[in-house]
């Protein structure tokens, strides 16, 4: 599972790998977190989530929204991200992330997951995902 940032026009970009879907959710998850900041130090508790969509690629889309509304709700930088997913008619995750107080960290704001250029496709053994966040 890796992610690299990358540069995009007035937003930023994550491309992301992984060996299976779930593994693959988590370093998109990883991306955002890292989108964020520099640094995410070792504070915070853990919290758990659920998100359900009609195809795999819009259940990245809103896992990745939930987590931006976790965010502003909790007022916490979710990371270390743990993904479940069941595959089927309706794709759904299971999830649960450190949710490290954004009062620990020096953070800029990401506005919005968007579905501009957003791709998650099968590749070689694994999984890539493509996704742009609005800055």
């Amino acid at each position: 599972m890796s992610f690299e940032l990358v540069a995009h026009t007035a937003d930023v970009a994550v491309e992301a790998t992984g060996e299976t879907l779930a593994r693959t959710f988590e370093a998109a998850a990883a991306g955002l977190s890292a989108a964020h900041c520099e640094s995410i130090p070792g504070t915070g508790d853990r919290f758990e989530t659920s998100v359900s969509a009609g195809s795999s690629e819009a259940l990245l889309f809103d896992y990745l929204d939930e987590l931006i509304y976790q965010r502003d709700v909790r007022g916490v930088l979710p990371t270390d991200h743990r993904v479940t997913v069941s595959e089927g008619d309706r794709p759904s995750l299971d999830a649960s992330a450190r949710g490290v107080p954004l009062s620990d960290v020096d953070a800029r704001e990401i506005k919005a997951v968007t579905y501009s250029e957003m791709t998650l496709e099968r590749a070689g053994a694994g999984w890539r995902a493509y996704v742009v966040f609005d800055v």
